[in-house]
């Protein structure tokens, strides 16, 4: 496995890459012995800075592109850097260790995968397939599953492989209450075994195999420091437990002179605590690796200087930092301040954050230039209905991703099945998908057959249809199983792309999409048109199972100009010329539960999730809050968020018709008011603050009664359903004719006479 190392001149193509990098990128670049820190900034050049020095690396001779271990969060970071290093060098470059934890995990146990019980042709099991099997596991140990959900247990087997800890690592201490003491370590054990006697793992597996490989096998673990020369890691901030064990084995050489790992990523942008993601691992970067080099970049080439002093000035607050200070690398430095408009209800924001949307379209802004950026998913409904009644495009970044529909799913389970028949959970899935007329009973004899004689259930499914009475169900399996006799036999004479819409329309998977009168149909049918277009540009099937098990992902294509709303989550990575950040109050950020629970640990990440909104925007930052927000159907009153007060009040412009200082508004006296039952409002509406004259604070008092009640006749404006005729007047509620929204009964202190 060993490789010699590069003795022939560099290669030709980008000869100045080191000219146009600045002098802090530069240092990080040409860095290459011993261990290094790259601590990040936002928008400072990060990905130009990793692959530069990938690129510097086979330019210099230092090593073969086999050699060089480069780890990435995201298969398109993994594409963009192999097509930067192809750029510098001015060759295609093959033959690269670079790619994924997961994916580059699973390609290393490929090569050991005997030595954890496995055959290298192992499959990688999606959550819903994790699922399906932790029920069965659970179910034939006596577990109720009503009671107790495989997704809690699930959960904490998951946290468990994050922390790489196997079934027999995991004390007492560290256990569950789930179904019981000592439960959940012991069904973890055991679903372990089914993963084994199946021949998969699940995607927690893939790291701690292989962890465990190298942490057991002195031996294995040396032939990959023989072949990695260097080891190149991005987003290390985000990095949990047993992926920082596996990178420390292979970096950690007995010669301290040989370990050369490049750590990439920004302290203050580790946002991830609940995905497993321990910053700790970035923060003792210079404990695990002794005389380790720390190169800050600093210089911020994205947002104007007043977004990098308050982005700057908010996350100094932290302690748990290992410090820097972002400057502005742009010529047009100077820009607005930050905005920190101040409302009196969540309604009003939206109404805020549409004018300026609209208003910014008309002076010719890029829609697709525009975010608003959510701390909590349920804030994003009366943003999505304003920009409606605006007729502003929008997209809410999520939703269901192309591997993950139902038609998609079930394909695949027939090209799993198709590929390794000993694939229990795949053939349990299409076996009676289009429905073949197996009942309840005739799939438990199938399941006992199977357990009893330890053999698969697509073979156990063969024998049941020799004994089973119904002639319906006989003549299904047995034109099921040979149907995949008969394609198996295909697949080697006319290719995977062939044979999978072979099977597609004999199996009658086809047909009965297009037998639904459905509306979804036609769709889910072009969609698995194009799931046989996606097969076609992988050489073989099981390449491309692995490529789907490890993306579970499609690139969106082009789309139309349109405002992006998504949570603050989501935007890591992005960038947009003007951002809106609302619901910047106690509760909702920080959060409740990060205050309730987390201590100080969870509000730093808390801050650090304000740092990463604040840093999305290149020119514009708007932040709002509110004195009355509605949650779930209740208003609730609130304070500004202490992270508005931690802002430098030197850049900061504040506005709106509320103060927008924490202790400068009086709430109002019910934190949850009386719900009614009317759309449009509830029983106690919200107070509006107004100013103490000649004190500079505020004061909440009821908005002012109507003077007038309205008419039966009369036309009213609603900011949600538009123009209408009252119909009814019941004291101060109305039934209304909306012109384009129908029928309605909503309080008049929420319309307006035309």
């Amino acid at each position: 496995m060993s490789e010699t190392r590069s003795s022939g001149p560099p290669a030709l193509g980008d000869t100045d890459y080191l000219a146009r990098l600045n002098a802090e990128q530069r240092a990080a670049v040409e860095a290459l012995d011993g261990p290094v820190l790259v601590l990040a900034g936002a928008g400072t050049g990060k990905t130009r800075v990793l692959t530069t020095r990938f690129a510097h690396i086979l330019k210099t001779g230092r090593a073969w592109p086999g050699q060089v271990l480069a780890v990435t969060f995201t298969n398109k970071a993994a594409r963009e850097m192999r097509e930067r290093v192809g750029a510098i060098t001015g060759q295609p470059v093959e033959g690269l260790w670079l790619g994924t934890f997961h994916a580059l995990c699973a390609r290393m146990l490929r090569r050991h995968a005997e030595l954890v019980g496995l055959t290298s042709g192992f499959t990688i099991l999606d959550t819903d397939d994790q699922l399906r099997l932790l029920k069965q596991v659970m179910e034939a140990a006596g577990v109720d599953v009503k009671r107790w959900p495989p997704n809690g247990l699930m959960a904490a087997i998951g946290r468990w492989k994050d922390r790489g800890l196997t079934p027999e690592r995991v004390t007492p201490a560290e256990d569950t209450d789930y179904a019981g003491p000592g439960r959940a370590r012991a069904l973890y054990a055991a679903y372990q075994g089914r993963l084994r006697d199946l021949n998969t793992a699940d995607f927690g597996d893939l790291l701690l195999h292989v962890t465990e490989i190298l942490r057991t096998r002195p031996d294995v673990l040396a032939e990959w420091h023989r072949r990695f020369r260097y080891i190149l890691v991005d987003e290390y901030q985000d990095t949990n437990l047993v992926q920082y064990l596996w990178l420390r084995l292979l970096a950690q050489r007995e010669d301290p002179g040989q370990r050369n790992i490049c750590c990439v990523g920004d302290d203050d942008q580790s946002i991830y605590s609940w995905r497993g993601a321990e910053i700790e691992n970035i923060l003792r970067f210079e404990k695990d690796f002794p005389g380790a080099r720390i190169v800050r970049l600093e210089s911020n080439y994205r947002s104007t200087r007043p977004i990098l002093a308050a982005a700057s000035h908010l996350i100094a607050h932290n302690t748990g930092r290992l410090g820097k200070t972002l400057r502005t690398g742009r010529n047009d430095a100077d820009g607005e301040k930050v905005r920190v408009v101040a409302l009196w209800d969540s309604e009003e924001e939206a109404r805020m954050v549409g004018d300026r949307i609209e208003a910014a379209r008309r002076s010719g802004h890029s829609l697709a230039e525009i975010a608003i950026l959510v701390r909590a998913g349920f804030q994003t409904r009366a943003f999505e209905e304003r920009l409606i009644t605006l007729g502003i495009p929008y997209r809410v970044v999520g939703g269901a991703k192309f591997y993950e529909r139902q038609e998609i799913r079930d394909a695949l389970a027939y090209l799993r099945v198709l590929h390794q028949p000993a694939d229990d959970l795949a053939f349990e899935r299409i076996v009676n998908v289009p429905k073949r007329g197996l009942g309840d009973t005739a799939m438990r004899e199938m399941h006992r057959i199977a357990r009893e004689e330890r053999i698969p259930l697509s073979h156990a499914a063969g024998k049941l249809a020799g004994v089973v009475k119904q002639a319906r169900a006989r003549q299904a399996l047995t034109e099921l199983i040979g149907g995949f006799a008969r394609w198996r036999a295909m697949l080697g004479r006319d290719g995977h792309v062939a044979t999978a819409a072979t099977l597609l329309d004999e199996s009658g998977y086809t047909e009965m999409w297009k037998q639904d009168k459905s509306a979804e149909a036609p769709g889910r049918l072009d969609n698995l048109k194009e799931l046989l277009r996606a097969l076609g540009e992988f050489e073989t099937l099981a390449g491309f199972l692995e490529h789907v098990a490890l993306v579970m992902e499609t690139d969106e294509a082009a789309e139309q100009d349109r405002v992006s709303l998504m949570t603050l989550h989501a935007a890591k990575g992005l960038e947009f010329d003007m951002v809106f950040l609302p619901g910047w109050e106690e509760g909702l950020f920080p959060s409740q539960r990060s205050l309730d629970e987390g201590g100080e640990k969870a509000l730093e990440e808390e801050r650090r999730l304000a740092y990463v909104g604040l840093t999305r925007a290149r020119r514009q930052a708007v932040i709002s809050c509110a004195a009355n927000r509605r949650v779930y159907g209740n208003w609730t009153s609130s304070i500004p968020s202490r992270f508005i007060d931690e802002l430098p009040p030197d850049q900061v412009t504040r506005e709106g018709s509320a103060s927008g200082a924490r202790g400068a508004m009086m709430a109002p006296t019910a934190s949850v008011f009386d719900r009614g039952p009317l759309l449009g409002g509830f029983g106690t509406a919200p107070r509006r603050p107004r100013m103490l004259e000649g004190t500079g604070t505020w004061e909440v008092q009821e908005r002012p009664a109507r003077p007038e009640p309205f008419a039966v006749g009369a036309r009213v404006f609603h900011q949600k359903f538009g123009p209408g005729t009252v119909l009814l007047v019941e004291d101060d509620k109305l039934d209304i004719e909306f012109d384009k929204a129908g029928r309605k009964k909503v309080l008049d202190r929420f319309v307006e006479g035309e």
